[in-house]
């Protein structure tokens, strides 16, 4: 029984220390299994991460910076800013590192680490200096990622979202051109420390990216320069890309200038128009001004209020319709006056027989006054403008005045009398529609001028 006992107490102590050893070397391949993922498998022991790259004679780091344009949207005219979606790439020399060739896979000559790597090493800090959001994208985690190549050059890959300011100017709306600028520069390493550059590929824009109201000028102009900052007092490497936004002119095409167009011609209508249909003629004309302002107020709506090339046309529009409104009011003035001296017709007709069959008073405008002049006729016999009664037997002058006020006159030529007012209204019909053509043939050669 003793001997039994034993026995179990030694297989006891046998399974106990197996399991000792078993745990021991479970532990021992954790640890081995957790120091090659360690960010210290590529970092010597002195590693400091603050203090950047050595480079030779302190020549500055060279970061070789890139961009992938996913999406541009949002482009606000009222906050003048615009959103964009892109990949940056950052690709510098870390000469610290120490890599061995066992991290790689056969026939690779990268290795793709943990995003937490790069954490612990040196790293570049460009931002976008005209950015009023710049994140990286996230939904499970961080879109990150980091490249380790065999010649120690590290990449760095994130998605990011961005919405950068952008002064715009409007005054040749709708046939605008907006330069946009995005500035990256380095936050806190002077140009002495780091210099940004832009790599090979440089900006590179997504082939399927379609903006809704603009074209894209391509290709993009990459600029580099060293700007100076005096709030950190030194200069400071800066990337900068131009993109060129150009507003399509259709759509304002159809919907402005064309129309505002058709509602100028409409108001050439009136003219055509006879005084006997004065509501027509004055409910055509302030219609067509109330369409206009409608119009101009509603394309004013979306965006800011500064002076528009919009504006001009629009003013040339309803000056061109007020102008017809204004005409009518002239010949409705001049029909007034006319018609108040076909009244008075009876009147002065008995006195005036024997001076129409003598041709002396040809129209009806001239009998306004007749029986006055004709007793200064008598008195004075050169009076200008008049004939006399008493003459040597000549040929009797009309007695009344040729002259721009005249609401009647007789054609020296043809005999027949002409209206003041109806000669305005055929004047009109020619002279409108040339003033608002010359209006047009100026206005579109400048404002292609000015937005080329």
């Amino acid at each position: 029984y003793m001997g039994c006992i034993q026995y179990h107490i030694r297989l006891c102590f046998f399974y106990f220390f197996l399991a000792i050893f078993r745990i021991s070397e479970a532990t021992d391949a954790h640890v081995n299994y957790n120091y090659t993922t360690k960010p210290r498998v590529v970092l010597p022991p002195n590693y400091v991460k603050e203090m950047r790259p050595p480079s030779k004679k302190g020549s500055p780091v060279i970061v070789d910076f890139s961009i992938f344009v996913v999406d541009i949207n949002s482009i606000n005219v009222e906050d003048m800013d615009f959103r964009v979606d892109m990949f940056i790439h950052q690709r510098w020399m870390e000469s610290r590192l120490e890599i061995s060739d066992d991290i790689f896979e056969e026939g690779d000559d990268y290795v793709t680490l943990l995003p937490e790597f790069f954490d612990n090493l040196w790293q570049p800090d460009p931002y976008f200096l005209n950015s009023k959001i710049a994140e990286i994208a996230t939904l499970t985690h961080k879109f990150t990622s980091v490249t380790l190549y065999k010649n120690k050059t590290v990449r760095y890959a994130a998605r990011m979202h961005a919405i950068i300011a952008c002064q715009m100017e409007f005054q040749l709306y709708p046939m605008d051109i907006q330069v946009c600028p995005i500035y990256i520069e380095s936050f806190s390493s002077n140009n002495q420390k780091v210099k940004l550059r832009w790599s090979d590929s440089g900006v590179t824009l997504n082939p399927e990216l379609k903006l809704l109201q603009y074209n894209l000028g391509q290709p993009l102009e990459l600029e580099e320069s060293d700007g100076y900052m005096p709030e950190k007092v030194g200069n400071f490497s800066r990337l900068t890309v131009y993109f060129r936004f150009e507003r399509q002119i259709g759509h304002h095409l159809i919907q402005t200038f064309a129309p505002s167009s058709l509602v100028v011609m409409l108001s050439w209508f009136s003219f055509w128009l006879g005084l006997d249909a004065i509501p027509g003629r004055v409910t055509l004309l302030v219609t067509c001004m109330l369409t206009l302002v409608t119009m101009f107020t509603g394309l004013r709506a979306d965006i800011p209020p500064v002076a528009y090339a919009l504006d001009l046309w629009m003013a040339g529009c309803m000056v061109s319709v007020f102008a017809a409104l204004a005409e009518f009011v002239v010949v409705k003035v001049l029909d007034v006056q006319y018609q108040y001296q076909v009244n008075r017709i009876p009147k002065v007709l008995p006195m005036r027989i024997s001076n129409m069959e003598k041709g002396q008073c040809a129209t009806v405008a001239s009998w306004e006054g007749g029986a006055v002049r004709s007793r200064k006729a008598t008195q004075t016999p050169t009076t200008p403008g008049q004939t006399s009664l008493q003459g040597n037997g000549g040929p009797p002058k009309p007695a009344r005045r040729q002259s721009l006020l005249s609401v009647a006159w007789t054609d020296t030529d043809t005999g027949v009398e002409k209206i003041m007012w109806r000669e305005i209204d055929k004047v009109s019909r020619a002279v409108f529609p040339i003033l608002f053509f010359v209006f047009v043939l100026l206005y579109w050669p400048i404002l292609l001028m000015k937005s080329s």
